[in-house]
């Protein structure tokens, strides 16, 4: 019989969990009281091994599962979802009444590696994914392995950066021509391995992708490193030697299962914190996480200076006077205008037919090459391609440290 853990309260009758574990079709080899004492009496007992500390049982009992038999008010929502996070990091699966989370399978990978992944879209993580790569391609041979909803049937390689043509070409071949791995391999310069995926579960499995096969290309190629990146909050299906979590400084980077993702990180980078962050939550849950606060600004891969520009992002418009002052002052742009409608093509449309600037910047993701660039290339406007330049004083460090690490362990 599978070896379970099953989780118990105190606003439950001994008795009848008493009988409940007996009905259960597990061998029960311990129970963990989650809390309550609504209707305990004292010495209650249940026929297996009681807990009082979650890490204790998992440690003692071993289990191939974790059985949940308790309710709200000791385990609400909230609370559940931070203990469904604490098992599936040990690697076990995790079960009630009409639920059931899995840790998502992850794949040995033999070289040295570095999971960069996110807690949703948007929130910087290619952006730190081709910091690192530019950062540790200095000294080593680093490949990058992206996945993403729209990247192609088979894993690609991308040797070279493309240019704004030759990805209009791939557009109007009918590909997505904005995909991460076309990002990382224009802006960060290094060769790339794009991958698909579709579909993510709540701990960051996905239902079906080609990265797998992307990191037997990867392997072909024998480097120093690679760098498997993630696409939205879903986790490339590899087990990394170290895994990078990217989460925006205002979000709940605890909350529901990015605590799993926090509690099997190494290295937590919260992007656009202009403002400062809060880390009271985070030391709660993970005290000896290093974590890094960055902020990102635009850097043209031409120089713009003197040029009126008009910048295309999907920034919120909260961002776009700080952007627009750092390409008129970083930049020496003589003017700025922002439009953040690269995903929403209708508003972008019309931001485009109000345009007047003489030369337009855009970010690769999202309608920036079906959209904005057949736009510029039709009117005659010059593009120029952005990258999202993280600004930190420590990440350098961490990521030193993180690649070092994973050097050693598979020489170990």
């Amino acid at each position: 019989m599978t070896r379970a853990l099953v989780v118990i309260d105190g606003e439950h009758y001994a008795p009848v969990v008493r009988d409940a574990l007996a009905e259960l079709p597990y061998e029960v080899a311990g129970a963990w009281l989650a809390g309550g004492e609504e209707k305990l009496r004292g010495g209650d007992e249940y026929g297996v091994p009681l807990y009082r500390d979650l890490a204790e049982a998992l440690a003692a009992c071993e289990p191939e599962l974790v059985y949940d038999l308790s309710d709200e008010p000791v385990l609400g929502p909230r609370e559940r979802f931070l203990v469904a996070s604490r098992v599936l990091a040990a690697g076990i699966p995790y079960l009630g009444a009409d639920f059931r989370f899995d840790p998502p399978p992850l794949v040995p990978f033999p070289l040295p590696s570095l999971g960069i992944v996110g807690t949703g879209k948007r929130v910087g993580k290619t952006a730190v994914s081709g910091h690192a790569a530019r950062l540790l391609a200095r000294d080593r041979d680093v490949i990058v392995v992206a996945m993403g909803r729209g990247g192609p049937p088979e894993p690609e390689v991308a040797e070279w950066p493309p240019s704004p043509a030759d990805l209009i070409a791939m557009s109007r071949a009918g590909r997505h021509a904005a995909s991460d791995y076309l990002e990382d391999a224009a802006l960060a310069g290094i060769v790339t391995i794009g991958c698909r995926r579709a579909g993510g579960g709540l701990a960051g499995a996905t239902a079906f992708s080609n990265v797998l096969a992307g990191a037997e290309e990867a392997l072909a190629r024998a480097p120093d490193l690679v760098i498997f990146e993630g696409s939205g909050s879903a986790l490339p299906p590899v087990e990394t030697s170290r895994r990078v979590l990217v989460a925006p400084a205002e979000s709940d980077v605890t909350g529901y299962l990015n605590a799993y993702r926090l509690l099997t990180s190494d290295l937590l980078v919260l992007t656009m914190a202009e403002g400062g962050v809060d880390t009271a939550a985070i030391r709660a849950l993970r005290p000896d996480i290093p974590v890094v606060p960055v902020v990102l600004r635009p850097r043209p891969l031409e120089p713009i200076a003197g040029r009126d520009v008009a910048f295309f992002c999907t920034a919120p418009a909260s961002a776009h006077p700080l952007l627009a002052a750092h390409l008129l002052d970083a930049h020496g742009a003589a003017a700025a205008t922002v439009s953040g409608n690269l995903a929403r093509r209708e508003e972008l449309r019309r931001d485009l037919d109000r345009s007047e600037a003489a030369v337009w910047l855009v970010e690769l993701k999202a309608a920036a090459i079906d959209v904005v660039a057949e736009e510029a290339l039709a009117r005659g406007v010059p593009l120029v391609l952005v990258d999202n330049e993280v600004v930190s004083a420590e990440l350098d460090a961490e990521l030193l440290v993180l690649a070092q690490a994973a050097r050693e362990e598979v020489a170990v």
